[in-house]
C-alpha cells in the first residue's frame, strides 16, 4: 500500500503478503511516512467505505474521502462536496504507472519483505528524482 502527495510523489509505503484487506493496511501505512506529520486527507476507492475505519482515522485527524458502495446498508456519511476531491485518483494511478516501469517492482522475486520493499524504496528515489532534475 501507497500513500502519495498531491502531486503523485510518494509519502508513504507498507507491505505486505497479498492477503489482507486494503482497509486493515491504512493506519499501519500512515505510521510509515517518510514525512514529518501525517497526512490531513487520505482519498481511497469503494473498498475503504468502511465506518470504523472512517472513526479511526477522524480520530488521528485525518480525513477519509472515499465514494460510497453500492450496498451499504447505513446511511451516507459523506456528501458529494467531499467526493469532488475523488476525481484527483488520477494522480496516484499515474505514481503506479510510473512504478510499472521498474520491472523488479511488478513481480516480487524476493522470499524477504525487507529486500522487496529496499527495491521499491530505490524505485520511490528514482521516480522522486527524475521529477525534481
Amino acid at each position: 500500500m501507497v500513500i502519495t502527495d498531491a502531486n503523485g510523489l510518494p509519502l508513504a509505503v507498507h507491505t505486505t503478503s497479498a492477503s489482507p484487506h486494503e482497509v486493515t493496511l491504512v493506519e499501519a501505512t500512515i505510521n510509515e511516512t517518510f514525512t514529518v506529520g501525517q497526512p490531513t486527507r487520505i482519498i481511497g476507492d469503494r473498498a475503504y467505505d468502511s465506518d470504523p475505519l472512517d472513526d479511526k482515522l477522524a480520530l488521528k485527524g485525518v480525513e477519509l474521502i472515499a465514494p460510497h458502495k453500492n450496498n451499504r446498508v447505513k446511511p451516507a456519511t459523506q456528501d458529494g462536496r467531499q467526493l469532488r476531491r475523488y476525481k484527483r485518483k488520477w494522480k496516484i494511478e499515474r505514481f503506479f504507472a510510473w512504478l510499472n516501469k521498474f520491472k523488479r517492482v511488478i513481480t516480487r522475486y524476493d522470499r524477504s519483505i525487507k529486500h522487496y520493499e529496499s527495491f521499491v524504496h530505490l524505485a520511490f528515489i528514482k521516480i522522486i528524482l527524475r521529477r525534481y532534475l
